[in-house]
């Protein structure tokens, strides 16, 4: 495994950090300020996303487009250190059109949208003109077993109809959200077999839709505060009610919308795991430049040994985090990989990042003091999106089950292996006779 950053990727590097440092920035305040006042997304967001398409800083994070489309088809891992500078300021990765949820959509609607909606869909949110959403979590089951999900759709003839109610869908207030893949579990139709239907494993009975924003049916509840965090561009609660979609609005195949969904989640939380990493290399800055600065009882804070270990940690802490990223991110980029060890690494990054940047930025909150709890640094924001991070995409305990599983399935293949290392005369394996 080689992590090294190629000069190439290395050039798009600096010149990221270039553009946002001389484009993106400066805009910082006028952003928090016009999100403030309810102008989301602001005015100039359109200039800054034109100017980065003009620089051929765009849709960087999709590595399987053609050369007709609009990008720059990097892998996963020269990706990666892009979104680690990207997450730095939560809405630049949108100037750059790799936000979440469009990146994951872009990628599904890429491989499993047909010509039709590729036409409809993936075109326009290739260029940037329209946003999209994931429309998964459910208020009334427990969302991190997808097989829960009971907002169904039913086949009447010539459409397709949906009922039930989703939360938590990032992206759905934006102004420019058109589109909502829908995950629903399959009603079986009239006069279809219902001993077929019946034989489908439970990870076979779900379906994902191509929906409208503007569909008749379609109602956005509320735009739910996360910690009391409102996001502008939303995590919304959506209820449909008869909602009735053309049968061409089906993505991929009926019954296959669990394992579309898990083929979004890998590159996902790559993505999400960087730009993570990225908020935490920036509040292990602010920190230490923090504590040299300020006094407490006759000593700067960089005087003392506990502050001292808490910077240090939080260096180790990141370094580490970062190589298990990359090392998904370069498993992902093999053309054969073992599917199993794949998904456990990627369940194994969730958890990492997620605990990382609450201890990073919990850290970095107690060396700023009462500044660190106001909106006056981006910390507090920081350490409201790590803990919900924690819940986000699957609760911690569910990621940490998918490892220990792997690892337990490991430890049946060897068994009596490690036996070999006891050193008790009642528990040691007899050795071989040497002449």
């Amino acid at each position: 495994m080689d992590f090294s950053v190629t000069p190439a990727t290395q050039a798009l590097v600096y010149r990221l950090q270039a553009f946002i440092d001389r484009y993106v920035l400066p805009y910082n305040a006028a952003w928090h300020q016009a999100v403030a006042m309810g102008d989301y997304p602001p005015a100039f967001m359109a200039d800054l996303k034109a100017l980065a398409q003009e620089e051929g800083l765009w849709n960087l994070c999709l590595p399987e487009l053609s050369a007709e489309e609009p990008g720059t088809r990097l892998s996963h891992s020269a990706y990666a250190p892009l979104a680690e500078i990207m997450g730095k300021l939560p809405w630049a990765a949108e100037v750059f059109n790799c936000q979440a949820p469009d990146s994951g959509n872009m990628a599904l609607l890429h491989q499993f949208g047909s010509e039709t909606q590729k036409r409809q869909w993936l075109q326009p949110m290739l260029a940037g003109a329209i946003r999209s959403a994931f429309a998964m979590s459910e208020p009334d089951v427990a969302s991190s077993d997808p097989t829960n999900l009971q907002t169904t759709v039913r086949d009447e003839g010539d459409v397709w109809v949906i009922n039930g109610r989703k939360w938590f869908i990032t992206g759905a207030a934006h102004p420019d959200c058109k589109l909502l893949m829908v995950m629903c579990r399959n009603e079986m139709a009239v006069g279809s077999d219902s001993a077929a239907f019946e034989m489908l494993t439970k990870h076979h009975q779900h379906s994902i839709v191509l929906v409208p924003m503007e569909t008749l049916g379609v109602e956005r509840v509320r735009n739910i505060p996360v910690v009391h965090h409102l996001a502008p561009e939303g995590h919304c609660e959506i209820v449909f009610k008869q909602v009735r979609v053309p049968k061409n609005s089906l993505l991929g195949a009926w019954g296959e919308g669990f394992s579309m969904g898990q083929k979004r989640l890998g590159p996902g939380r790559v993505h999400h795991c960087m730009r993570t990493l990225g908020q935490c290399e920036l509040a292990l800055s602010l920190a230490a430049e923090r504590c040299l600065e300020r006094e407490a009882f006759g000593h700067h804070l960089s005087d003392y040994s506990s502050v001292q270990e808490w910077l240090a940690l939080s260096r180790i802490e990141i370094d580490q985090a970062r190589l298990l990223v990359m090392q998904v991110a370069w498993l992902l980029d093999q053309a054969e990989v073992n599917r199993a060890e794949l998904d456990a690494k990627v369940a194994a990054i969730k958890v990492v990042a997620a605990r990382l940047q609450v201890k990073v930025v919990d850290r970095a909150m107690q060396i700023f003091g009462a500044m660190g709890l106001s909106p006056d640094t981006p910390l507090a924001y920081f350490w409201t999106w790590g803990r919900a991070l924690q819940l986000m995409d699957g609760p911690d305990e569910v990621h940490l089950r998918t490892v220990a599983r792997r690892e337990l399935a490991q430890a049946r293949e060897r068994m009596g292996a490690s036996s070999n290392y006891f050193t008790t005369p009642e528990q040691m394996v007899r050795p071989p006779h040497i002449r």
